[in-house]
Protein backbone atom coordinates (compact mmCIF):
# COMPACT_ATOMS: atom_id res chain seq x y z
CA UNK A 1 0.00 0.00 0.00
CA UNK A 2 1.36 3.77 -0.60
CA UNK A 3 1.35 5.67 2.44
CA UNK A 4 2.78 8.80 1.00
CA UNK A 5 2.16 10.24 -3.02
CA UNK A 6 3.56 13.18 -4.13
CA UNK A 7 2.50 14.37 -7.17
CA UNK A 8 3.82 16.94 -9.51
CA UNK A 9 4.73 19.09 -6.33
CA UNK A 10 5.78 22.45 -6.97
CA UNK A 11 6.60 25.81 -4.28
CA UNK A 12 7.50 29.01 -5.33
CA UNK A 13 8.75 32.04 -3.34
CA UNK A 14 8.15 35.03 -5.81
CA UNK A 15 10.38 33.95 -8.81
CA UNK A 16 12.28 31.51 -6.90
CA UNK A 17 11.30 28.13 -7.71
CA UNK A 18 11.97 25.86 -4.28
CA UNK A 19 10.70 22.70 -5.58
CA UNK A 20 9.93 21.47 -9.33
CA UNK A 21 7.16 19.27 -10.08
CA UNK A 22 8.00 16.30 -7.65
CA UNK A 23 6.78 13.76 -7.37
CA UNK A 24 7.15 10.27 -5.42
CA UNK A 25 5.70 7.06 -4.10
CA UNK A 26 6.56 5.83 -0.63
CA UNK A 27 4.63 2.65 0.52
CA UNK A 28 3.58 1.83 3.71
CA UNK A 29 6.69 -0.01 6.15
CA UNK A 30 9.29 1.11 4.20
CA UNK A 31 11.99 3.83 4.96
CA UNK A 32 12.69 6.40 2.43
CA UNK A 33 15.57 8.58 2.09
CA UNK A 34 15.31 11.83 0.43
CA UNK A 35 19.05 13.47 -0.80
CA UNK A 36 20.22 16.65 -2.42
CA UNK A 37 22.55 19.25 -1.67
CA UNK A 38 21.87 22.36 0.46
CA UNK A 39 19.19 24.30 -1.60
CA UNK A 40 18.24 21.36 -3.07
CA UNK A 41 14.70 21.64 -1.93
CA UNK A 42 13.95 18.75 0.84
CA UNK A 43 13.28 20.93 3.86
CA UNK A 44 10.22 22.93 1.36
CA UNK A 45 8.98 19.22 0.27
CA UNK A 46 8.42 18.25 4.17
CA UNK A 47 6.65 21.30 5.20
CA UNK A 48 4.39 21.23 2.04
CA UNK A 49 3.67 17.37 3.09
CA UNK A 50 2.89 18.28 6.34
CA UNK A 51 0.61 21.46 5.47
CA UNK A 52 3.28 23.86 6.89
CA UNK A 53 3.47 25.68 3.56
CA UNK A 54 1.02 26.09 0.63
CA UNK A 55 2.22 24.59 -2.45
CA UNK A 56 1.58 26.30 -5.50
CA UNK A 57 0.67 23.40 -7.24
CA UNK A 58 0.76 19.62 -7.05
CA UNK A 59 -0.68 17.09 -4.32
CA UNK A 60 -0.31 15.05 -1.46
CA UNK A 61 -2.00 11.80 -0.68
CA UNK A 62 -1.70 10.17 2.97
CA UNK A 63 -2.78 6.58 2.63
CA UNK A 64 -4.70 8.11 -0.43
CA UNK A 65 -6.11 10.90 1.10
CA UNK A 66 -5.14 14.66 1.39
CA UNK A 67 -3.86 15.39 4.99
CA UNK A 68 -6.40 15.74 7.70
CA UNK A 69 -5.77 17.24 11.34
CA UNK A 70 -6.54 13.60 12.65
CA UNK A 71 -3.71 12.19 10.44
CA UNK A 72 -1.20 13.55 13.21
CA UNK A 73 -2.47 11.58 15.95
CA UNK A 74 -0.22 9.15 14.03
CA UNK A 75 2.47 10.98 12.21
CA UNK A 76 5.54 12.44 14.00
CA UNK A 77 7.66 15.25 12.49
CA UNK A 78 10.97 16.41 13.66
CA UNK A 79 12.86 19.16 12.11
CA UNK A 80 15.73 19.82 11.50
CA UNK A 81 16.13 23.10 13.45
CA UNK A 82 15.16 22.63 17.08
CA UNK A 83 11.52 24.08 17.93
CA UNK A 84 11.91 23.22 21.87
CA UNK A 85 10.58 25.65 24.64
CA UNK A 86 14.20 26.76 25.94
CA UNK A 87 12.45 27.31 29.53
CA UNK A 88 10.58 23.93 29.76
CA UNK A 89 12.74 20.73 30.91
CA UNK A 90 12.89 17.37 28.57
CA UNK A 91 10.12 16.20 31.28
CA UNK A 92 8.15 18.86 30.66
CA UNK A 93 8.07 18.48 27.41
CA UNK A 94 7.36 14.80 27.30
CA UNK A 95 4.53 15.85 29.26
CA UNK A 96 3.31 17.59 26.71
CA UNK A 97 3.23 15.14 24.51
CA UNK A 98 1.57 12.94 26.62
CA UNK A 99 -1.30 15.09 27.20
CA UNK A 100 -1.51 15.90 23.33
CA UNK A 101 -1.34 12.89 22.28
CA UNK A 102 -3.05 9.61 23.01
CA UNK A 103 -0.90 6.74 21.40
CA UNK A 104 2.19 8.66 24.08
CA UNK A 105 3.73 5.23 25.33
CA UNK A 106 5.58 6.54 28.56
CA UNK A 107 7.46 3.76 29.13
CA UNK A 108 8.61 4.06 25.74
CA UNK A 109 10.04 7.33 26.28
CA UNK A 110 11.93 6.42 29.61
CA UNK A 111 13.47 4.00 27.37
CA UNK A 112 14.32 6.57 24.70
CA UNK A 113 15.96 9.04 27.42
CA UNK A 114 18.21 6.32 28.43
CA UNK A 115 19.14 5.02 25.37
CA UNK A 116 20.66 8.97 24.24
CA UNK A 117 21.60 9.45 28.07
CA UNK A 118 19.09 12.28 28.79
CA UNK A 119 17.80 13.49 32.31
CA UNK A 120 14.36 14.66 32.69
CA UNK A 121 15.12 17.43 34.54
CA UNK A 122 17.59 18.82 31.93
CA UNK A 123 16.27 22.34 30.59
CA UNK A 124 16.65 22.56 27.03
CA UNK A 125 18.37 25.67 26.96
CA UNK A 126 21.49 23.73 28.27
CA UNK A 127 21.27 21.45 25.89
CA UNK A 128 23.48 21.22 22.92
CA UNK A 129 22.19 20.98 19.14
CA UNK A 130 22.60 16.92 19.28
CA UNK A 131 21.11 16.54 22.37
CA UNK A 132 17.96 19.05 21.24
CA UNK A 133 18.07 16.73 18.11
CA UNK A 134 17.97 13.70 20.37
CA UNK A 135 15.23 14.65 22.38
CA UNK A 136 13.20 15.80 19.85
CA UNK A 137 13.22 12.07 18.62
CA UNK A 138 12.53 10.52 21.54
CA UNK A 139 9.23 12.91 21.30
CA UNK A 140 8.05 11.82 18.38
CA UNK A 141 8.86 7.59 18.56
CA UNK A 142 7.30 7.54 22.15
CA UNK A 143 4.27 9.19 20.09
CA UNK A 144 4.27 5.54 18.48
CA UNK A 145 3.49 6.79 15.29
CA UNK A 146 2.32 5.41 11.58
CA UNK A 147 4.57 7.72 9.64
CA UNK A 148 7.66 9.73 10.64
CA UNK A 149 9.49 12.81 9.03
CA UNK A 150 12.19 13.43 10.05
CA UNK A 151 14.54 16.24 8.66
CA UNK A 152 18.48 15.89 9.57
CA UNK A 153 17.42 13.29 12.33
CA UNK A 154 21.46 12.88 13.30
CA UNK A 155 22.29 16.25 13.01
CA UNK A 156 24.60 17.55 16.04
CA UNK A 157 24.59 14.10 16.86
CA UNK A 158 28.08 12.03 17.73
CA UNK A 159 28.97 8.83 15.86
CA UNK A 160 27.37 6.38 18.46
CA UNK A 161 23.97 8.11 18.77
CA UNK A 162 24.13 8.61 14.97
CA UNK A 163 24.00 4.39 15.32
CA UNK A 164 21.42 4.16 17.51
CA UNK A 165 19.34 6.78 15.47
CA UNK A 166 19.68 4.54 12.57
CA UNK A 167 18.87 1.44 14.37
CA UNK A 168 15.57 3.37 15.58
CA UNK A 169 14.51 3.82 12.09
CA UNK A 170 15.39 0.43 11.28
CA UNK A 171 13.38 -0.70 13.88
CA UNK A 172 10.29 1.40 13.37
CA UNK A 173 10.50 -0.05 9.75
CA UNK A 174 10.24 -3.37 10.48
CA UNK A 175 7.59 -3.18 12.71
CA UNK A 176 5.62 -1.41 9.85
CA UNK A 177 6.23 2.22 10.54
CA UNK A 178 6.68 4.57 7.42
CA UNK A 179 10.05 6.80 7.52
CA UNK A 180 11.10 9.01 5.27
CA UNK A 181 13.96 11.25 6.29
CA UNK A 182 16.61 13.88 4.62
CA UNK A 183 20.61 13.50 5.37
CA UNK A 184 23.58 15.08 4.46
CA UNK A 185 25.33 12.21 5.51
CA UNK A 186 24.95 9.37 2.41
CA UNK A 187 26.31 6.28 4.10
CA UNK A 188 23.49 6.72 6.72
CA UNK A 189 20.62 6.87 3.97
CA UNK A 190 22.08 3.25 1.81
CA UNK A 191 22.26 2.16 5.61
CA UNK A 192 18.65 2.80 6.52
CA UNK A 193 16.53 2.93 3.30
CA UNK A 194 15.22 1.06 0.87
CA UNK A 195 14.42 3.55 -1.56
CA UNK A 196 15.80 7.24 -2.69
CA UNK A 197 14.80 10.19 -4.24
CA UNK A 198 17.95 12.47 -5.03
CA UNK A 199 17.25 16.44 -5.62
CA UNK A 200 18.92 19.34 -6.71
CA UNK A 201 17.50 23.34 -7.13
CA UNK A 202 13.89 21.77 -6.72
CA UNK A 203 13.97 18.93 -9.07
CA UNK A 204 13.91 15.19 -8.96
CA UNK A 205 16.89 13.98 -10.40
CA UNK A 206 17.05 10.35 -9.60
CA UNK A 207 14.72 7.88 -7.66
CA UNK A 208 13.98 4.88 -7.19
CA UNK A 209 15.01 1.16 -5.28
CA UNK A 210 18.60 1.75 -4.40
CA UNK A 211 19.59 -1.82 -5.32
CA UNK A 212 17.71 -1.37 -8.59
CA UNK A 213 20.02 2.10 -9.06
CA UNK A 214 23.22 -0.06 -8.42
CA UNK A 215 22.50 -3.48 -10.75
CA UNK A 216 24.74 -3.14 -13.08
CA UNK A 217 27.02 -0.06 -12.54
CA UNK A 218 30.81 -0.53 -11.27
CA UNK A 219 33.67 1.87 -10.29
CA UNK A 220 36.82 0.70 -12.13
CA UNK A 221 39.44 1.79 -9.54
CA UNK A 222 42.75 2.39 -10.70
CA UNK A 223 46.46 3.53 -9.04
CA UNK A 224 49.84 3.88 -10.98
CA UNK A 225 53.11 4.54 -9.46
CA UNK A 226 52.84 8.12 -9.76
CA UNK A 227 50.47 10.77 -10.65
CA UNK A 228 52.14 12.01 -14.57
CA UNK A 229 49.88 9.03 -16.17
CA UNK A 230 48.04 9.51 -19.28
CA UNK A 231 44.28 8.20 -19.63
CA UNK A 232 44.75 7.32 -23.33
CA UNK A 233 41.87 9.11 -24.09
CA UNK A 234 39.06 7.37 -21.57
CA UNK A 235 37.64 10.70 -21.11
CA UNK A 236 35.87 10.48 -24.20
CA UNK A 237 35.20 6.81 -23.95
CA UNK A 238 31.45 5.56 -24.16
CA UNK A 239 31.79 3.14 -21.76
CA UNK A 240 32.54 5.54 -18.88
CA UNK A 241 29.74 7.58 -17.67
CA UNK A 242 31.95 9.65 -14.71
CA UNK A 243 35.67 9.70 -14.60
CA UNK A 244 37.89 11.36 -11.45
CA UNK A 245 41.10 11.81 -11.10
CA UNK A 246 42.92 12.37 -7.51
CA UNK A 247 47.11 11.94 -7.58
CA UNK A 248 47.69 8.28 -8.55
CA UNK A 249 44.41 6.92 -8.30
CA UNK A 250 41.63 6.86 -11.27
CA UNK A 251 38.15 6.11 -10.60
CA UNK A 252 35.88 5.20 -13.72
CA UNK A 253 32.14 4.77 -13.38
CA UNK A 254 30.69 2.14 -16.16
CA UNK A 255 27.73 0.57 -17.00
CA UNK A 256 29.44 -1.46 -19.09
CA UNK A 257 32.84 -3.32 -20.19
CA UNK A 258 33.91 -2.87 -16.29
CA UNK A 259 36.34 -6.14 -17.16
CA UNK A 260 37.98 -5.08 -19.90
CA UNK A 261 38.75 -1.51 -18.78
CA UNK A 262 40.49 -3.43 -15.85
CA UNK A 263 42.93 -5.38 -17.91
CA UNK A 264 43.61 -2.18 -20.01
CA UNK A 265 44.43 -0.35 -17.23
CA UNK A 266 46.41 -2.79 -15.95
CA UNK A 267 48.37 -3.36 -19.11
CA UNK A 268 49.02 0.71 -18.45
CA UNK A 269 50.91 -0.34 -15.42
CA UNK A 270 48.16 0.15 -13.00
CA UNK A 271 46.82 -1.59 -9.86
CA UNK A 272 43.53 -2.36 -10.85
CA UNK A 273 40.04 -3.52 -9.34
CA UNK A 274 35.82 -3.51 -10.37
CA UNK A 275 33.78 -2.62 -6.97
CA UNK A 276 30.26 -2.22 -7.17
CA UNK A 277 28.46 1.30 -7.09
CA UNK A 278 27.46 2.94 -3.70
CA UNK A 279 25.05 5.68 -3.06
CA UNK A 280 27.40 8.30 -2.86
CA UNK A 281 28.56 7.52 -6.31
CA UNK A 282 24.93 7.32 -7.37
CA UNK A 283 24.08 10.83 -5.89
CA UNK A 284 27.32 12.22 -7.59
CA UNK A 285 26.65 10.73 -10.59
CA UNK A 286 23.31 12.62 -10.25
CA UNK A 287 24.26 15.96 -8.85
CA UNK A 288 27.20 16.42 -10.73
CA UNK A 289 27.01 14.87 -14.38
CA UNK A 290 29.68 12.91 -16.49
CA UNK A 291 32.08 15.85 -16.83
CA UNK A 292 35.81 15.64 -17.62
CA UNK A 293 37.92 18.58 -15.61
CA UNK A 294 41.00 20.55 -16.99
CA UNK A 295 43.18 18.55 -15.44
CA UNK A 296 41.94 15.60 -17.01
CA UNK A 297 41.38 16.69 -20.56
CA UNK A 298 45.21 18.23 -20.61
CA UNK A 299 46.12 14.72 -19.38
CA UNK A 300 44.22 12.24 -21.65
Amino acid sequence: MTAISIRNLTKNYGSFVAVNDFSADIEAGTVFGLLGPNGAGKTTTFKCMLGLAAPTAGSVLFEGQPLQPALFERLAYVPEKSVLYDWMTIGEHLEMQRRAFSRFDAGRAKELLALFDLGEKKKVRSLSKGMRTATALCMAFANNPDILVLDEPTSGLDPVNQRAVLKLIIDASAQGKTIVFSSHQIGQVERAAENIAIMQKGKLLVGGSIDDLKAGWKIVEAIFDTDQFSTNGLAGDSRVHRMERTGRILRLSVHTGADALVDELTKMGANCRAVDLNLEDIFLNAVDPATVTTDLVEKA
